[in-house]
């Protein structure tokens, strides 16, 4: 049976492929965040997506709010290209003092609505302590919707992540890694049917008749 949306019948000829991109809010080459990140984009892959991860550390960024002519830091253009290509967005943070890191801050504070506006987020999280990233993925969720994007209710969060992956990278807990699967997944999935109800929502209208109604 043909999955519906609304009043719009999705079939394989209207599920186009997305594209969802993983902002990685640590500095660290082999961080718990960027290898959470990676388990969330397998589970995008699987969902039909195609997968890219943003490793700030590759990019020269100034502080938000100077003021620095825009050929000195080709790289603001650069990341806010590449997001705003993608479909769906998966934020990824360490908690430092109970918030988000100031790297993934200083990035989103680069960009806006352009970048944001109507995308599927998906959020992220490792700490060091028990309880996970809990506030991180908090204020992160208020960022989201100030700007515009659609947060899934779905979070993965990772506590004592020092102790969370083994030797070779894999996470430890099972349920943990079919968590940051759907997380991504998600993100994936809605960001199809968003992007298809769109593209629909726009050709109905098109051929919809006029106002049949009175002048009143």
């Amino acid at each position: 049976m043909q999955p519906i949306v609304g009043n719009i019948i999705m079939t394989s000829k209207n599920f186009s492929q997305v594209s969802v991109l993983a902002l990685c809010g640590s500095l660290g080459v082999n961080s718990s965040t960027r290898r959470a990140l990676e388990v969330a984009l397998e589970g995008a892959r699987e969902a039909g997506a195609q997968t890219t991860i943003v490793d700030l550390h590759d990019y020269e960024l100034p502080f938000a709010g100077l003021k620095v002519a825009p050929e000195r830091y080709p790289d603001v253009a650069r990341l806010s290209a590449q997001v705003r290509a993608a479909h769906g967005v998966l934020w990824g943070t360490p908690e430092y003092h109970g918030s988000y890191s100031g790297v993934l801050k200083n990035a989103l504070d680069l960009m806006g609505f352009d970048e944001f506006q109507g995308k599927m987020i998906g959020l992220v999280g490792v700490a060091g302590g028990s309880i996970g990233a809990v506030n991180a993925l908090s204020h992160l969720r208020t960022v989201g919707r100030q700007l515009h994007a659609w947060v899934l209710p779905q979070q993965a969060s990772i506590g004592r992540a020092h102790e969370a992956f083994d030797e070779n990278g894999k996470l430890k807990d099972g349920e943990m890694e079919v968590r940051l699967k759907e997380v991504g997944g998600s993100v994936a999935r809605f960001a199809r049917l968003h992007s298809v109800a769109d593209d629909d929502f726009v050709k109905l209208w098109e051929r919809a008749a006029e106002n049949p109604g009175g002048d009143g």
